[in-house]
């Protein structure tokens, strides 16, 4: 008998292990619910799992697997270790951090989206997930956001990215920011829950949370991560696709081109093919556009170049231009400052690499419509698709509608600026992490 119940003993243990940290879990679900009820939706869609002995709590964006000994051993510590890692984890789901897993240094990223979550959790200084680092790292925040600004995961990324910090640093980043494992955050097809269902709950939190806030002040990094999560994401490329026409390609084509009379031509006369294949083909590319670029003080050099470069990237190459262009960048701020012409691929490449920005007044985007319109009388375009305005969105628009397609385009998103004319469109340019 009493080798009976000593051999069960391991399994009983085992059995009370998971039993309590259930408990501490439910504890620390239930806290955050009755703290920030905004989130319960969120809460309630994530599928927790006892995993065994794997030493941590992680997530892929849908189930969240932990060690039943880790949050006991967390709990023993300190009970709101518990809490402060669940609302880090959900924090990560919420601005869906593992689905830019695949397209980022993820070191840095790891990095980056813990320092983000966390500083969101610092500012809202919640009792039930305070601990006694949290003085320490609010000291190291403050001064990132000197330098970074909003505290999202993407801004911190991309500065980590082009000012590195030494592995020292790094090791006492990780050290006060540290909660979850993310190995689970490679992209499997095993997931659950999509970044499309996950921004519709972003959504919700979102609207949720103005209610909840409303006289308060602590919520405003928890609010920017949230903008940067939801914020609707385009293809650029398919967007410069508006502005494409059919024509006539110098190339050719394979796809009306019959082999067969070709082959059988050179068989059955030597050198001299039935038919031969066209040399040119229809094709949907650029040819005549407006690039207007705001110059005005806040639009300084460094942004409107990564502007111009990722537009360039998109366009570079014969796939996506003929082989003679007319394209205009027009130069603006309160007044139209200068106009390059673009005829083909190294004019591009030629303004990139030497053109100057011109300008840096107020901003009224009147003047280059007034112009456009007036190169459109001169007959300096034949077909002109659209234009594309790159700014920061502070300015006059105009209150009539233009002839062709507007693009209002912003390298990030930002609540305060008002709302394009209905007549055109807005798009955040997804720029590289």
């Amino acid at each position: 008998m009493e080798e009976k119940q000593a051999a069960q003993e391991p399994e009983i243990r085992q059995q009370k292990i998971r039993e309590l940290s259930g408990q501490v879990l439910s504890l620390a679900r239930d806290n955050i619910l009755v703290s920030l009820r905004f989130l319960d939706v969120a809460l309630l869609h994530l599928v927790w799992q006892d995993k065994g002995a794997i030493g941590c709590m992680a997530t892929d964006g849908s189930t969240v697997w932990y060690d039943p000994e880790y949050v006991l051993q967390l709990y023993q510590r300190d009970p709101r270790l518990v809490t402060r890692s669940m609302l880090h984890l959900l924090l990560h789901c919420i601005f869906y951090h593992s689905f830019a897993y695949d397209k980022v240094e993820r070191e840095l990223w790891d990095l980056a989206a813990d320092m983000a979550v966390e500083s969101v959790i610092l500012e809202m200084g919640l009792p039930i997930a305070g601990l006694d680092t949290d003085a320490e790292a609010e000291g190291k925040l403050c001064v990132w956001r000197e330098d970074v600004g909003a505290l999202t995961a993407e801004r911190i990324y991309k500065y980590i990215r082009h000012n590195p910090i030494t592995p020292r640093e790094r090791q006492e980043l990780i050290r006060l920011f540290y909660r979850d494992n993310h190995e689970r955050w490679v992209p499997t097809e095993e997931i659950q829950m999509t970044p499309e269902q996950w921004k519709k709950i972003s959504e919700r939190v979102k609207a949720d949370l103005k209610s909840f806030t409303k006289g308060r002040t602590n919520t405003q990094s928890l609010e920017k991560n949230l903008a940067e999560a939801t914020r609707d994401r385009y293809d650029y490329g398919a967007i410069l696709r508006r502005f494409t026409v059919m024509g006539e390609d110098l190339t050719v084509n394979d796809e009306e081109f019959d082999y067969i009379y070709y082959t059988y031509g050179l068989e059955r006369y030597g050198n001299m093919p039935l038919i031969e294949p066209l040399e040119y083909k229809d094709a949907r590319k650029v040819k005549e556009f407006v690039i207007a670029l705001d110059t005005s003080a806040s639009c300084r050099g460094p942004v409107v170049r990564e502007f111009l470069n990722k537009t360039y990237s998109l366009l570079k190459g014969s796939e996506n231009f003929f082989t003679r262009i007319n394209v205009h960048i027009v130069q603006c701020d309160n007044e139209v400052q200068s106009d390059t012409r673009i005829t083909c691929d190294e004019d591009f490449q030629e303004f990139l690499a030497h053109g100057r920005l011109q300008g840096f007044g107020a901003t009224d985007f009147r003047p280059v419509f007034d112009y456009v319109d007036s190169l459109l009388e001169q007959g300096e375009f034949e077909n002109l698709k659209g234009l594309i305005y790159f700014t920061d969105g502070y300015g006059i628009y105009p209150e009539r509608m233009p002839g062709y397609d507007v693009i209002f385009a912003f390298l990030e998103e930002d609540e305060m600026r008002q709302p394009v004319p209905p007549w055109s469109m807005k798009v955040v340019i997804e720029t590289d992490l």
